[in-house]
């Protein structure tokens, strides 16, 4: 902060008087007169000190309000996943980029608030309780799940396979609502809220990223080579982008065994009040190919009606001329 200044009244020197005579009234009104020009000085120097001082935190931006700890806490959370659900220090720290003192002490405190829970009681860590309840409470904030979920479990009954809600955080999809089947034969895929995937090797990610630029999606992906998952995996950014484009120009996108074998997907995405892409909606089916092409399609036109629905229910305004709209109204649902 700015080292406040002087006022006026401070850098002012007596002026000695010839005489010890007492002040006349002139002298007296003289005197006031001064003492108010001192204490204007000092308003003015007060405020342009003010000033400097709001100038230089604004031009430092958001970064000057940031609180190590309390990052460093949070970074240390999303270090883990379901690929590494235990972790301990030294790898923490070295991650980070933190001393190892500083990273038990931290882990020692999420542990205190019950994020965090020892392994063994060991120096290894998982997550606790606690993520678990603020993951839910934001689920049970979003109003997409709220007016999704009955249109899930319609999707559900009309296909008689399990249905999804996903949105993209990042480089992930999350999957944030669902509705089981009830189809015992289909019963054996089961996906749980909360879990995550790669965006760039789902079509879910791939619908979910339907409104990105190709330097928006070069920012997000500046590596050279995506990590594979399977021969059908965009090898590059280029490549994925291609992949979104025509999930884009269809209003849909399908998956054969694309990402996980033995399930294939129909994603197609749900906008918002302002024609952006907030969620995909999906169903998932237990074998490496859709059927015969009237399925296929029956389900195509489902899932888009669904899509379409949740979008209506959000806010959007759908034009006749939208690639999803067009789809489900293409012809109507099939009987199951």
């Amino acid at each position: 902060m700015a080292k406040e200044e002087q006022t006026g009244a401070g850098r002012k020197q007596a002026k000695p008087r010839a005489m010890a005579a007492p002040a006349s009234h002139h002298d007296e009104m003289s005197s006031a007169q001064k003492g108010g020009a001192d204490s204007t000085d000092s308003i003015r120097s007060n405020a342009n000190t003010a000033s400097a001082a709001n100038a230089d935190e604004d031009s430092a931006g958001g970064s000057t309000y940031l609180v190590p700890g309390l990052e460093r806490g949070l970074r240390i959370l999303s270090e883990f996943s379901a690929r590494e659900p235990v972790l301990g220090a030294p790898e923490l720290s070295k991650r980070i980029g933190i001393p190892r003192t500083t990273t038990f002490r931290l882990l020692q405190t999420l542990e205190a608030l019950g994020f965090l829970e020892r392994v063994n009681g060991d120096r290894y860590f998982r997550l606790s309780v606690a993520v678990l309840r603020l993951g839910f409470e934001y689920l049970n904030s979003l109003e997409l799940t709220d007016v999704g979920t009955p249109i899930l479990e319609r999707l559900r009954d009309a296909t008689g396979l399990s249905s999804h809600l996903l949105i993209r955080d990042q480089r992930d999809v999350v999957f944030v609502g669902k509705a089981q089947t009830h189809e015992p034969m289909f019963s054996s895929v089961k996906v749980h809220v909360g879990t995550r995937l790669p965006a760039h090797a789902t079509v879910h990610g791939q619908v979910l990223m339907g409104d990105l630029t190709f330097d928006e999606l070069r920012q997000l992906y500046p590596e050279p080579q995506l990590e594979r998952y399977t021969e059908r995996t965009p090898a590059t950014v280029e490549e994925l982008y291609g992949r979104v484009r025509e999930s884009a120009a269809l209003g849909y996108a399908l998956s054969e065994a694309s990402f996980e074998r033995g399930i294939s997907v129909v994603s197609a995405p749900v906008r918002d009040q302002s024609g952006k892409i907030a969620a995909a909606l999906t169903v998932t089916i237990p074998r490496s190919d859709l059927g015969e092409t009237e399925e296929r399609e029956r389900l195509v036109t489902a899932v888009c009606q669904a899509a379409l629905e949740l979008s209506e229910r959000l806010g959007h305004r759908p034009r006749a001329d939208e690639p999803t709209v067009m789809q489900a109204r293409r012809k109507p649902v099939a009987a199951s």
